[in-house]
C-alpha cells in the first residue's frame, strides 16, 4: 500500500484533500475541495502504475507518463450523464492523478448488502433500470474513437445517486483501444475483480480485451444483483464446465428472457456474446425498447393514461355526441316516413 495523503494537503495548488474514500493496490481515491471553485467537491484518483518500482528505468517511467496523458485526455473528453466528468489530470512526485466529479450516493455493493440484511432481493424491474443506464454509458464509451473499455465493472464501481441516476465510476483500469491493430495501450496494470472478469482478461496486457469484455463484466454484475451472489469465476468455469448455476434456479422470479440474455453475455468465448451494448440491451429489455433510449430506462413499467371520469369525457365530446344524436333522430324519422 502506498502512503496515504494527509488531510489538508493541497495538490497542484488547487485540490485540498479532505479524506480518503478508498484505497487499493493500484492507488487511492480522495474527496477534495477545489480551491478555485468555491463549494465544488471533487474526487481525486491517485494512480500508481505497477512499473513505478525501483526496477523501472527512466524510459519505462517516461513511457508510463505518456500513456497516462493519452488515457487521461481521452477520459477528459467523455461527457455522459452516467459517467463522472473528468476535469483535470496531472503528475506530481512520480504519481499520476485524475480529478473528476465527486459522485454522492451509495454503490450497488452497499445496496446489495442492505437488501440481504433484510432477507430480500432486488426486484428484476429495478435491476433492469440500472442495466439500461449502464448500457447507455457503455454504448457511449465503446463508440468513441478510439473506443474506451472500462475493464472493471462490478457492483462496487457503480454508484446510485440520491436522485436515482446510475454512475459507472473508478476509471482505474480503463484501456484506450487502438484502431489500427486492435491492441490496447494502457497506463494502469490490473485484471479486474475475479468474479466479474472474463477469461480473456486474465492475460493482462498480453490478453485481448474489447467491448465484449465489458459486456461480460456487466452480465456478471447483473447476475449478482438478481440472485445475491456472484457467478462462478471464468477460470473455474473453464476447468469445470456447467459450474455456472442457472439464475432462475437461484431466483425463480427472474424472467426467462433476462436469464437468457445474461447467460449469453456470460459466454466464455467473446464471439458467443452480444457484439455491442445495443445488442445486449435488445436481448435484455426486448426489441420494443429500442425505439428510444429513454423508454429503455423503464423496461417493465407500462405507461398508463390517467384515470378520467365519464362526466369529463361527456363534457369534452358534447358536440360530437350532439351531432350523433341528431343524425340518429333524422335516420329514425326517414325510416318512419
Amino acid at each position: 500500500m502506498s502512503p496515504v495523503l494527509e488531510t489538508g494537503k493541497v495538490l497542484r495548488g488547487r485540490y485540498a484533500i479532505q479524506e480518503l474514500v478508498g484505497q487499493g493496490g493500484m492507488g487511492a481515491v480522495y474527496r477534495a475541495n477545489d480551491l478555485r471553485l468555491t463549494g465544488r467537491v471533487c474526487a481525486v484518483k491517485e494512480v500508481l502504475p505497477g512499473l513505478t518500482e525501483s526496477s523501472a528505468t527512466r524510459e519505462d517511467l517516461e513511457q508510463i507518463a505518456e500513456q497516462f496523458r493519452i488515457e487521461a485526455s481521452t477520459l477528459a473528453r467523455l461527457d455522459h450523464p452516467n459517467l463522472p466528468k473528468v476535469s483535470d489530470y496531472f503528475s506530481t512526485a512520480g504519481r499520476e492523478y485524475l480529478v473528476m466529479d465527486f459522485v454522492d450516493g451509495r454503490d450497488l455493493q452497499e445496496i446489495l448488502l442492505e437488501t440481504a440484511r433484510r432477507g430480500e432481493r432486488l426486484p428484476e424491474t429495478q435491476v433492469l433500470l440500472y442495466a439500461a443506464q449502464l448500457l447507455d454509458a457503455l454504448e457511449y464509451m465503446h463508440g468513441q474513437s478510439p473506443p474506451v473499455v472500462h475493464r472493471d465493472i462490478k457492483p462496487g464501481n457503480i454508484k446510485v445517486t440520491p436522485r436515482g441516476t446510475v454512475k459507472l465510476v473508478d476509471f482505474g483500469l480503463v484501456k484506450v483501444l487502438r484502431t489500427n491493430d486492435s491492441r490496447t495501450v494502457t497506463v494502469v496494470q490490473g485484471r479486474g475483480t475475479v468474479a466479474f472478469t472474463p477469461l480473456e482478461q486474465y492475460g493482462g496486457d498480453t490478453g485481448f480485451t474489447d467491448s465484449r469484455s465489458d459486456l461480460y463484466s456487466l452480465a456478471a454484475t447483473l447476475y449478482h444483483l438478481l440472485c445475491g451472489q456472484p457467478p462462478a469465476d471464468a477460470k473455474e468455469r473453464f476447468l469445470r464446465p456447467g459450474l455456472l448455476a442457472p439464475l432462475r434456479q437461484l431466483n425463480p422470479e427472474i424472467s426467462p428472457r433476462v436469464e437468457h440474455a445474461i447467460f449469453r453475455a456470460l459466454s466464455m468465448h467473446p464471439n458467443e456474446r452480444p457484439n455491442t451494448a445495443d445488442e445486449f440491451r435488445s436481448l435484455l429489455l426486448g426489441a420494443v425498447q429500442q425505439a428510444n433510449s429513454l423508454a429503455a430506462h423503464f423496461p417493465l413499467l407500462p405507461i398508463r393514461s390517467p384515470a378520467r371520469s365519464w362526466r369529463a369525457s361527456l363534457q369534452e365530446n358534447r358536440l360530437l355526441i350532439g351531432l350523433a344524436t341528431a343524425l340518429l333522430l333524422v335516420a329514425v324519422l326517414v325510416s318512419l316516413v
